[in-house]
């Protein structure tokens, strides 16, 4: 069995902070590329990859300029799709169709969106095709289904989680050779 390291690193803060932002290409506050490359210094990783959504992916451009790497595109690393929620305050949605989806997003996904066990599905195939310790930059709501993918945690167990814009969540990944990925561990952020 081989084991691989994965930070999954959640973007700095969008201009319009607070939004259900989605596949929305909202870009992050400037000057928020620097911090994302200070607290990627002191992690140990050979690759980045990002969500294809400016907000994501000018955080992985500036932390692989700083090390000298390329960094590869990865649309399966988007955020959730809140579909006609996208862009919306949460306040503007009505408030029982807001929290059935919060309750249960695999039977209430947003109008037109994506349902919780389809990002799941996804960030999974991402996930999969890592081939060594990689840093994603990423967002929240992918970060949650990369560890529920990874730890068995649902998504209530998932959301429990304290994610701010720059948070980074490191796992060790157990692969037998040439197989997927069999069992993850929390590592100590370094």
């Amino acid at each position: 069995m081989t084991s691989l390291k994965l930070h999954l690193m959640r973007h700095g803060p969008p201009l319009r902070p607070g939004l259900l932002l989605g596949h929305g290409d909202e870009p992050a506050v400037p000057g928020s590329q620097a911090f994302l490359v200070s607290r990627s210094k002191a992690l140990h990783f050979d690759a980045v990859a990002t969500s294809d959504l400016e907000r994501a992916k000018a955080g992985a451009a500036a932390i692989a300029r700083a090390r000298g790497i390329a960094f590869a595109l990865d649309p399966r690393w988007r955020e959730l799709h809140f579909g006609a929620w996208d862009g919306l305050d949460p306040a503007a949605i009505e408030q029982g169709q807001l929290q059935s989806f919060w309750s249960d997003p695999d039977a209430n996904p947003p109008p037109s969106g994506e349902r919780w066990g389809e990002l799941k599905e996804r960030v999974s195939s991402a996930i999969s095709a890592i081939g060594g310790s990689t840093l994603v930059v990423t967002h929240g709501g992918a970060m949650r289904a990369a560890i529920s993918v990874l730890t068995g945690l649902d998504h209530r167990g998932v959301w429990a989680f304290d994610l701010p814009y720059g948070a980074v969540v490191s796992l060790r990944i157990w692969r037998e050779s040439g197989a997927k990925m069999t069992r993850a561990r929390r590592c100590r952020d370094r």
